[in-house]
């Protein structure tokens, strides 16, 4: 849960495993003044990670940590924990981030570690989603900024962007119009932590002052009028 609402910048530490296009999102939305932040560290699992290059860039401090040299997944975490709380993170991103955290780090962080995921959460969880929604032939797909949990892909959903399949769709096309939206959610969701809003109860993100709108946007696929 996030703390009272602050003027001070939310210290991030963000895990990335590959290109690391949602940091750069995050980067630019501190950049631009929309989000409170200061990321202090971003770590890879992986040195060729091109994230680690677009947070050098940024001027942001970077560190590798190979888990293939830990005997186990606990060890690893332990090294990540201790190296997330030695730059003093509030809140740890996991941007692209190939590895199912354990025990270790979700007590570390409880309620401060979140998550996006292409797809709409519960739906599709796990690997090659985007592929998985084409095949199953869904009107929606789209994208879940959560809390993580010990499971995979089932912590408390905090935002969620949803984008129209059409019967054309590859998985490559639906991917990138599902990207787009999470460069947009992702940074919303860490702002709402930033600002205290988020409580989480049971399953349940709750949103301290969000007022429904009186008429709410309805999306349908296809469109009950061609034009």
């Amino acid at each position: 849960m996030a703390p009272e609402h602050s003027a001070n910048p939310l210290k991030l530490g963000v895990l990335i495993s590959g290109s690391g296009t949602n940091l750069q999102a995050i980067i630019d939305a501190i950049g631009r003044g929309e989000l409170a932040a200061e990321i202090r560290i971003v770590i890879s699992n992986r040195a060729d990670a091109y994230g680690l290059e677009r947070a050098r860039k940024a001027g942001i401090r970077t560190l590798v940590i190979d888990h293939r040299k830990f005997p186990s997944r606990q060890d690893f975490d332990r090294r990540l924990a201790a190296e997330l709380r030695a730059a003093d993170v509030e809140l740890v991103v996991l941007a692209g981030f190939m590895r199912l955290l354990s025990s270790v780090m979700l007590q570390a962080f409880p309620n401060r570690i979140m998550n996006i995921h292409p797809a709409l959460l519960p739906s599709f969880p796990g690997l090659h989603v985007q592929k998985a929604a084409v095949d199953y032939g869904v009107r929606f797909a789209g994208c879940t900024v959560f809390f993580v949990t010990e499971g995979v892909d089932d912590g408390p959903i905090i935002i969620q962007a949803a984008v129209p399949v059409y019967p054309q769709d590859s998985e490559e096309t639906l991917s990138a119009r599902i990207l787009a939206q999470e460069h947009r959610i992702y940074p919303r969701a860490i702002a709402l932590f930033q600002q205290g809003r988020l409580e989480v109860s049971g399953r349940r993100v709750l949103i301290k002052g969000l007022q429904a709108p009186r008429d709410p946007p309805v999306l349908i696929n296809p469109p009950l009028t061609e034009s």
